[in-house]
C-alpha cells in the first residue's frame, strides 16, 4: 500500500497526536488506576472548620446541612455563609441552629460594593472560622458516609497544606446526565493524577481543604477578587506545589452533588470554569492545552484520512489502537470514581463529550457574562 504525499503527511500528524494521546492516558491517568486508595483514619488529629457558602439554598440545606453537622468527627464547627438570599435560606439556617450546637451563620450585607460573588462570601467564612484546617464543599452536597471529615481531615504530615477530594454528581435519568458526569469524571482523572505527578493545577471546592494561614499568607483571592470563577480551581493553581498537595480518593471521603437539569445551565456553569482556566500558569495552560488540541486534531486527522481510500486502512487501524488502550484504563477508573455504570457506553460517551467540549468552547467565544447565581 503506497501512499500520497498528503496521506503520508496526514497519517504522520495522526501518529504525532496519537503518541500525546498515549502520553496523558499511561503516563498520566494511568497513575490513578495503581495508586493505593488510602484508608481512612479512626481517629482525629486536629480540629475542623467546614466552610459553606449558600444563595437561596433552603432546600438543599434542608437536606443535606445536617449529614454534614453530623460527621463522625469530635472537634468540628461548620460555617454557613449566608450570601444575600432571598428565599427561606435564613429561617432554615437559625432553625438548624438551635439544634446543632457547631453550626456557625455568617451574612454577608447588602451593598453594591460586595460585587466579587462567591469569592467574598468564601473569604468571610475562613475570616469567622476557629481553626486552622478548612474544609470546603457546596450547600447542594451530601457527604458519601458519616466519616467524610475522618478522611478530609488535616494529615499528620506538616509540609501538607492542601488536600484535593473528589466529588461525583448524583445519578438521574437522561443522556444529559450521563454526559455531565462523564464530563466531571475526566475533569476529575485530570486534576488527581496530574496531582499525583507532582503537578496539581486545580481542585473542586465541592470537596477540598486548605491551611487558614496558607490563605492569609498568600493574601487570599487578592490575584484574582475581579475574576467571578475561580474560588477553588485558580486558589490551588496559584498556592498548590508538588510537596504541599495530596489527594483523597476513598469512597467514604467522596462528596455527592446534585447535577444540573437543563442544558443551559450546564453550559453557564461550564464557562465560568473555562474562563477561569485562562488565569492558570502558562505551563498548566499549556499542558492542558496540548491534551484539548491534540485530541481535536486526533478526531479531525481521522475524519480527513477516510477520504482516501488507503487513508481508511491506517485511520482504522490508528482508532482502534486507540480505543483498544483507553477501554483498557478509563472504564477502570470509572469503577474506582463512583461511576462504574459508565463503563459500558464509555466509547459512545467519549465521543459525545468530544463534540460537546467543541461546542461549548464555540458558545463561550460569544458569551461574555458570567455570574455565581
Amino acid at each position: 500500500m503506497e501512499l500520497t504525499l498528503i496521506e503520508s503527511c496526514l497519517t504522520g500528524a495522526l501518529l504525532f497526536c496519537f503518541a500525546i494521546q498515549l502520553y496523558f492516558s499511561l503516563f498520566v491517568h494511568l497513575k490513578l488506576v495503581t495508586v493505593s486508595v488510602e484508608e481512612i483514619p479512626d481517629q482525629s488529629l486536629e480540629p475542623i472548620s467546614v466552610i459553606i457558602c449558600a444563595r437561596n439554598e433552603a432546600d438543599n440545606l434542608s437536606q443535606y446541612l445536617p449529614l454534614v453537622l453530623e460527621q463522625n468527627y469530635p472537634n468540628f464547627e461548620v460555617i454557613v455563609v449566608n450570601d444575600r438570599s432571598w428565599d427561606r435560606t435564613r429561617e432554615v439556617l437559625e432553625t438548624l441552629s438551635e439544634q446543632y450546637k457547631n453550626l456557625k451563620i455568617v451574612k454577608v450585607p447588602e451593598g453594591e460594593k460586595f460585587i466579587a460573588g462567591k469569592k467574598f462570601a468564601v473569604t468571610m467564612g475562613i475570616k469567622a472560622a476557629s481553626n486552622e484546617w478548612l474544609v470546603f464543599t457546596d450547600a447542594d452536597c451530601s457527604p458519601a458516609s458519616p466519616n467524610w471529615l475522618l478522611g478530609m481531615q488535616q494529615p499528620a504530615d506538616e509540609q501538607v497544606s492542601i488536600v484535593l477530594g473528589y466529588s461525583p454528581y448524583m445519578r438521574n435519568r437522561g443522556i444529559l446526565n450521563s454526559l455531565i458526569r462523564f464530563e466531571t469524571f475526566f475533569t476529575a482523572i485530570n486534576y488527581l493524577s496530574f496531582a499525583l505527578k507532582g503537578m496539581p493545577y486545580m481542585g473542586v471546592g465541592r470537596n477540598m481543604a486548605y491551611k487558614r494561614s496558607l490563605f492569609f499568607k498568600n493574601r487570599g483571592f487578592a490575584a484574582h477578587m475581579h475574576i467571578p470563577s475561580g474560588d477553588d480551581d485558580l486558589f490551588v493553581n496559584a498556592n498548590a506545589t508538588s510537596r504541599n498537595t495530596e489527594i483523597r480518593i476513598n469512597p467514604d471521603a467522596h462528596v455527592w452533588s446534585v447535577p444540573n437539569t437543563t442544558l443551559g445551565a450546564y453550559l453557564r456553569q461550564k464557562k465560568r470554569h473555562f474562563g477561569a482556566g485562562k488565569f492558570y500558569k502558562k505551563s498548566h495552560q499549556f499542558i492542558l492545552s496540548l491534551q484539548i488540541i491534540a485530541q481535536f486534531l486526533f478526531y479531525a486527522l481521522l475524519t480527513a484520512l477516510c477520504f482516501f481510500k488507503s487513508g481508511i486502512l491506517v485511520a482504522g487501524g490508528v482508532f482502534g489502537l486507540s480505543l483498544l488502550i483507553r477501554c483498557l484504563i478509563y472504564p477502570r477508573l470509572l469503577k474506582r470514581l463512583n461511576y462504574a455504570e459508565l463503563r459500558w457506553w464509555f466509547p459512545v460517551l467519549d465521543l459525545l463529550l468530544f463534540v460537546f467540549l467543541i461546542i461549548n468552547g464555540i458558545l463561550s467565544i460569544f458569551i461574555k457574562k458570567v455570574k455565581w447565581k
